[in-house]
């Protein structure tokens, strides 16, 4: 019976199987190796494309701050001028008032009073004056009463005039009346009569 060896065989059987073995892990290596540098590389773009992101985010931000300094800034500007115009709008409404005021304190004025001071606040006047006698301090305050102008008339101090200072010294205040500034009502209204002379 003849014999057969088959060592050499199965040795070859077993380089190839190594070959194989060997041929597969560095295939598997590299191919590990690509997908671990494929998404690195897709990490690091996703990394890079979000910190563009960001700073478009910071520098629209940083613009939008800009942009609501600048609107506040705007805002307190409008509310000065607006308190300016107000303040204007008032100054303009006062000057005829003013100027009727004036009028009415001289139309009445009796003979014999002389007023050293008048002074306004908001509708409160004050008048500071001499009269030849306390009767003619009197005539002024039915006057003031009688004024359209003018209404509530209140002394408040009289003095007689000592050593060379002759009459009497006075404070009177009165209040400027609502519709002071309505010519229509003044057109109705008939002028009373006012009392310009008195006996001393």
């Amino acid at each position: 019976m003849p014999s057969i060896n088959l060592l050499p065989w199965r040795q070859a059987l077993r380089q190839r199987r190594q070959k194989e073995f060997f041929i597969g892990l560095v295939a598997s290596i590299a191919l590990a190796t690509l997908v671990t540098l494929l998404a690195h590389l897709t990490v690091s773009s996703m990394i890079d494309s979000q910190h563009q992101r960001n700073d478009l985010l910071r520098s629209e931000i940083a613009a939008l701050d800009k942009a609501i300094e600048q609107i506040v800034a705007l805002e307190e500007q409008k509310d000065r001028m607006i308190a300016r115009m107000e303040v204007i709008d008032t100054l303009q409404s006062s000057r005829p008032e003013v100027v009727k005021l004036f009028d009415q304190v001289v139309a009445t004025l009796p003979e014999g009073v002389y007023l050293s001071s008048v002074k306004q606040s908001g509708r409160k006047i004050e008048f500071n004056g001499v009269a030849q006698s306390s009767t003619r301090v009197s005539a002024f305050m039915r006057n003031i009463d009688a004024s359209e102008t003018l209404s509530a008339p209140e002394l408040k101090v009289i003095q007689t005039g000592k050593d060379a200072s002759p009459g009497s010294q006075f404070t009177l205040f009165a209040r400027m009346r609502a519709g002071a500034d309505d010519e229509e009502e003044t057109v109705r209204k008939k002028p009373k009569a006012l009392v310009t002379e008195l006996g001393r």
